[in-house]
């Protein structure tokens, strides 16, 4: 109001001067503006209070300070000097599921997990005494379930002599949980749960330098399930998965708490095992593992029984790191996949030696398939009742530049290991087919010529399309051409049918070899579309010595020919043998009565001459 008083004053004396001071009105007019503003000032510089030099602390100051601890998102308790809760905001309860009724003068720890409990007892008590501290926890949400927190622990001063805390809890669980989920995918398999390599060689590390501390040994077995890829081939991956989950669990049965078990691969398992000493221990833990393998599998319909190769590494005062263990067992591992399967080694130095050999064996096999160093021999199939060459099977044989001829038993396992065995099939399959055209076209009788194929080459995509492309470039006629394959290839019946189908249709022969060796089931043999079976080795060998064996042989070939198929007995070395075949009406034989494998040109001259003949030239 005294504002507006002192402008109205002001404007009445410019009019006035205006009026009659007009020389001077503008100057006085300016001056009085400037005293009319002076004037102003001053009344509001006196109005003003001064600055306090500190806010006191007033409602509205603490209003700000509530607001902040009540709607932090962050779970914020305040504690007395006895740790209990004194005062809580409201997302104590959003995040630990306990209203303010259930924790008011209740201590923090009591809500804290058991393996917590310890370690943030000592973390609070550092707070109480003055230091800041951050830490970790983890609590139980009202529901039962676990809150992982990250917490920071402040001291604080309840009244003159009391000392209490403040701690800010921020919610961590799902970080916690995708940590720990991401650890979970570094360090175990994500099928069957167990530990994984990476897993197995930290604990493995630990393992060895507490031993050596404590004058311990330790032993590591790798163990690789035999034929594995058949049953994957057979009846495909979600069989096969079923049974890697099977093992697993049989396999924690041979654990003690000193023990770890993981998965590292494919079919292979790791194990250690403390206080394995010698090679009687080593015994013990084997009989242990094969004990939880003899009960067959089940894997929905099928009964399957499952054999292990173990390889065994057993630590010593110069064992180095888990790496150095792991790969003795890998190396001891393979040796017995060696000698057979369903067998264990235990490592020992020269061991490293036939490891590096193995290596160089491969390297010495690719170069062969560039240099063309193998080289087919014929073994003759003969017409037991009238002694002629009906057929002949391509067997191959290695004329390595330094070693000579080597056999197939010793490159072929490693072949079939490293998938070599496809190209070195390939080959084989297009040299007797050339072959066999070159004898038709200088003159010889036309004579089937049997090729065994492997279990790689029978499950590879368009096996129709490339054994044709063979028989084209060649311009063999497909009913010279004769293809052999084991028992164990027909276990996926549908794939066995499908692929001997399309085989048929080409027009070659297709013979069962090895009969009897594996697990063919007699209704299913009828519904293979073949032209032969022929009776393992193993059956004609003991067939004059053992009547169970000579029951087992005459029975095949009166089920042969009641299937209206051909039979072929292999591995025939004398005349007795011979006898017995032909009183039991076996069709044809094949052995080292008649002729071993023998090269191109020797071949000729029984084609030319006769079996006898040809053998009494030999002799």
């Amino acid at each position: 109001m005294n504002n507006r008083l002192y402008i109205g004053v002001y404007v009445v004396v410019a009019i006035c001067v205006s009026i009659f001071v007009k020389p001077y009105a503008p100057w006085i007019c300016l001056l009085g503006a400037l005293a009319l503003l002076y004037v102003l000032r001053a009344k509001n510089s006196l109005r003003q209070p001064p600055i306090p030099k500190e806010l006191p602390r007033d409602h509205a100051y603490l209003s700000v300070l509530d607001s902040l601890f009540e709607h932090n998102p962050n779970a914020i308790g305040i504690f007395n000097d006895e740790g209990k809760f004194i005062r809580m905001n409201q997302a104590v309860e959003s995040i630990l599921g306990y209203s303010v009724t259930d924790l008011m003068h209740q201590p923090f720890t009591g809500i804290v997990t058991e393996e917590q409990l310890e370690t943030t007892e000592w973390q609070l008590q550092q707070s109480r005494n003055g230091i800041p501290y951050t830490f970790d926890t983890s609590v139980l949400h009202q529901r039962g379930y676990r809150v992982d927190l990250h917490v920071t622990a402040v001291p604080v001063d309840i009244h003159h002599h009391s000392k209490g805390n403040i701690l800010i809890c921020q919610d961590i669980t799902e970080r916690k949980r995708g940590d720990e989920q991401v650890r979970y995918m570094a360090y175990y398999d994500d099928m069957t749960g167990l530990p994984n390599r990476r897993l197995f060689k930290d604990r493995l590390d630990e393992r060895l330098r507490l031993c050596k501390v404590e004058g311990h040994k330790v032993a590591v077995f790798y163990l690789d399930i035999d034929r594995f890829k058949l049953v994957n081939d057979s009846f495909g991956h979600d069989y096969g998965n079923m049974l890697l989950l099977q093992l697993a669990e049989r396999f924690t049965r041979c654990l003690t708490a000193e023990d770890f078990l993981a998965r590292t691969e494919g079919d292979e398992f790791a194990f250690y095992y403390s206080n394995v000493e010698d090679v009687n221990d080593v015994m013990t833990v084997i009989a242990e593992i094969n004990r939880v393998l003899e009960k067959p599998f089940l894997l929905e319909q099928y009964e399957l029984h499952v054999t292990a190769s173990i390889g065994v590494a057993i630590s010593s005062e110069d064992t180095g790191e888990a790496d150095e263990l792991m790969k003795y067992a890998d190396i001891a591992l393979a040796r017995a996949k060696e000698k057979g399967r369903n067998d264990f080694q235990i490592f020992n130095s020269d061991m490293k030696s036939v490891s590096i050999n193995r290596l160089r064996l491969e390297n010495e096999l690719r170069r062969a398939l560039v240099n063309e160093e193998f080289v087919l021999y014929y073994q003759p199939q003969v017409d037991i009742g009238s002694g002629r060459i009906v057929g002949v099977e391509a067997l191959i044989r290695w004329n390595h530049p330094d070693k000579g001829m080597v056999m197939p038993n010793h490159f072929i396992p490693l072949a079939e290991e490293s998938g070599l065995i496809v190209p070195i099939g390939e080959w084989v399959l297009r040299a007797a087919c050339k072959q066999n055209k070159t004898w038709q076209s200088e003159g010889y009788a036309p004579i089937p010529i049997s090729v065994n194929l492997s279990m790689r080459q029978f499950f590879q995509h368009n096996l129709k399309g490339k054994i044709r492309h063979v028989l084209e470039q060649t311009e063999l006629d497909p009913q010279y051409l004769e293809l052999e394959i084991t028992e164990s290839m027909t276990m996926d019946v549908d794939h066995a049918i499908q692929s001997l189908l399309e085989l048929k249709e080409l027009g070659v022969n297709v013979s069962i070899d090895d009969f009897g060796t594996g697990y063919s089931s007699l209704y299913y043999l009828k519904k293979f579309p073949i032209d032969k079976l022929k009776i393992d080795r193993s059956f004609v060998r003991d067939i004059m010595v053992d009547p169970n064996d000579a029951a087992i042989v005459a029975t095949i070939i009166a089920m042969t020919h009641h299937l209206n198929l051909k039979v072929i007995a292999e591995g025939v070395e004398t005349e007795d043998q011979l006898k017995f075949l032909y009183q039991n009406r076996c069709n044809e034989v094949q052995g080292y009565w008649f002729s071993p494998p023998v090269d191109r040109l020797e071949l000729e001259h029984m084609l030319r001459y006769g079996i006898s003949v040809a053998a009494a030239s030999r002799e």
